[in-house]
This record gives structure tokens, sequence and C-alpha cells, in this order.
């Protein structure tokens, strides 16, 4: 396996291309625009309601049946088919946004090590060609990127219609990282 060093510079400049590439895709481009839904004349109330029950910050499911033997509890099992189904998620304070950009760049920049420890641990050698490169690491940033995608539909209970998006992202992030990876592998 080569030493992870001689991985610094794709690391970092892939890193740069998917945070300018992911601010695009989420200020310019129409792709998420439709991900996340307004709720009108709803917003008070549900904000009144929020902040009169002084959630602590966490992820809330309702209806909440517990776990093991809750589950069987004829009260339970009534609230479940009654519904409706809800996850809330209450944050500790205001988004910051400067903060939430540096933890995207240190994910990136995590992505491309494990990029670049996989694929020097696999052993891809230094004679690769671009395309065994890109194919290598580009199946790695995949996995990493869009990783996530199906699990937030299928348990998160995220709408199945934001799947698309998020592997359109996955695939541009994956490609901007192998094309990096392949152009300044190491020779």
């Amino acid at each position: 396996m080569q030493t992870l060093t001689m991985y610094w510079m794709p690391i970092v400049i892939s890193a740069v291309l998917c945070h300018i590439a992911s601010a695009l895709i989420w200020m310019v481009l129409p792709l998420h625009k439709h991900d996340y839904k307004n709720p009108g004349d709803k917003e008070k109330p549900i904000l009144d309601f929020v902040r009169s029950m002084a959630f602590a910050p966490g992820v809330y499911y309702v209806p909440w049946c517990g776990h093991g033997a809750d589950r069987k509890n004829p009260a339970n099992i009534e609230k479940m088919k009654a519904g409706p189904y809800a996850m809330l998620t209450v944050m500790p304070g205001m988004p910051n946004i400067g903060r939430s950009m540096g933890m995207w760049i240190v994910n990136l920049l995590l992505i491309g090590f494990g990029v670049a420890y996989i694929a020097g641990s696999a052993g891809l050698p230094h004679t690769a060609s671009y395309m065994q490169v890109f194919k290598v690491c580009g199946l790695i940033a995949f996995m990493a990127h869009a990783g996530n995608a199906l699990t937030m539909s299928i348990w998160m209970g995220q709408p199945w219609s934001q799947v698309p998006g998020r592997v359109i992202d996955a695939l541009i992030y994956a490609s901007l990282t192998a094309g990096t990876f392949a152009w300044r592998w190491p020779h």
C-alpha cells in the first residue's frame, strides 16, 4: 500500500470541486427545489406548538410505541393504526451556515481520504491508467455519497421522489472525485 501522504492533492482538490458543485446544485439548479414543503398557514401553529412543548434537541417519532413488549400493548397498537406518522427534528438553535459549510468540507475531505485509503489498500498501482483509477475511485466515491440515499426513504420517511436527486448529486460528486484522483494519481 502506498502512503496516504501521496494522495493529499487529489483529496483536497476533489473536496474543493465537490464543494463548488454542491453550491451550484443547491443554489442554481432546480434539482432540489421541491425537496422541502412550505407548511403555509400552518407554520405558525406548528411553531407555537413546538415552542410550547420545549422539546430538547433531537429527532422525535410519533406515534411513539416504545420497544419490545410495549409494541404489543393494545393502546399502542391502536395509536399505530390511527396514525398519522411523523418525524420531528428539533435543532439546538438557529442553523449556522458557516459551521455547516465547514462540516461539509470536512465530510468531503474524509470521503477523499477514504477513497485514497481504499484504492491504495486495494493495490491500485502507480502504473494504473486514467480509466482504471477513475472506475475504482468513482465507485468508492459514489458509494460514499449515495450510500444513504435509499436508507433515508426506507427508514426515515423521506419522499421517494428525493432519491433521484440524491443519486444525481452522488454521481456528480463521484465523477469529480474520480476524475481528480485519475488526473492526480501518483506515478
